[in-house]
């Protein structure tokens, strides 16, 4: 994968923890939608994990 994939895929995932967030706004989340909420967020850090993780061994002058 490469990073202009994981950093597709990160907009991907803001765009729907943002369009999650905005559909509560007036009422909380019911059981599955927080769920849903959960489980982007948490792939949300491990995409950014992954791309900060594969420009730190960039720079040190490792492989990706």
């Amino acid at each position: 994968m490469e990073d202009a994939q994981i950093v597709q895929r990160i907009d991907e995932l803001v765009e729907e923890e943002h369009r999650l967030e905005r559909s509560h706004t007036d009422e909380p989340l019911d059981a599955e939608g927080l769920a849903r909420l959960r489980h982007v967020e948490a792939q949300l850090d491990q995409a950014w994990d992954l791309l900060r993780r594969r420009r730190a061994r960039r720079a040190a002058g490792g492989d990706p």
